[in-house]
């Protein structure tokens, strides 16, 4: 089978997901759509070889798409973490409709001081955080922060094109090392009534940020 063709399968897996029955704004919850998922995926595997019999993490899981596409890509095993009971419901029965049996879930707040006894626990930590937007804003680089200290290799995470330099910066304060593996176009729905128009066309970066001696 090509690679291509591997892709596109992948994809299709994705796009049989369910999605959240009733978005929460507070949460910021939008969907990772199925293409963004497979590419970002596709990537993390073939360039730097992060998924396949790895100990992933998928942190602010939602649905599940990207921690279940990793089990699909041969992960190890993985763990899905998100603060809403909800959206958890609609994990377990994506992961009963694909009937993978190598991922738990967590229902917890990925922010809490608690989460740090997992320090460098997981090789992997794939994210597509909440932007930041209307009153949560910083809440994406509270996520990045939190993910570094997880894993023990690298974090792989969504964000709008917009915030890269505000990323770079971060990084640097930090001191540790990133780069945007992958340039995406996230069309996101029209999810929440304040939003006026059906459909809106976002670039999105993804990113691999890793400790240097990783």
């Amino acid at each position: 089978m090509s690679a291509v063709m591997k892709l596109k399968t992948l994809q299709g897996h994705l796009q049989e997901l369910k999605g959240f029955a009733e978005p929460k704004i507070k949460l910021e919850q939008y969907e990772t759509p199925p293409h963004i998922a497979a590419v970002a995926l596709y990537t993390i595997q073939t360039q730097f070889d992060a998924l396949d019999g790895k100990l992933v993490l998928d942190a602010g899981c939602g649905p599940g798409t990207l921690g279940l596409g990793a089990a699909i890509m041969g992960a190890g095993a993985v763990t899905a973490m998100d603060i809403d009971e909800d959206a958890l419901e609609i994990f377990q029965e994506n992961v009963n409709d694909m009937e993978i049996t190598n991922i738990d879930a967590l229902q917890c707040d990925f922010l809490s001081p608690d989460i740090f006894r997992l320090e460098n626990y997981f090789d992997t930590v794939l994210m597509n955080p909440p932007f930041g937007t209307k009153n949560n804003s910083g809440i994406d680089m509270k996520f990045l922060q939190a993910a570094l200290r997880l894993c023990s290799d690298s974090v792989y995470s969504l964000h709008k094109s917009s915030t890269r330099s505000h990323i770079q910066k971060k990084i640097k304060e930090w001191g540790v090392k990133g780069s945007v593996v992958a340039e995406l176009r996230y069309d996101l729905p029209a999810t929440y009534k304040f939003h006026k128009q059906q459909s809106r066309d976002i670039a999105v970066d993804l990113w691999r940020v890793y400790h240097p001696q990783s």
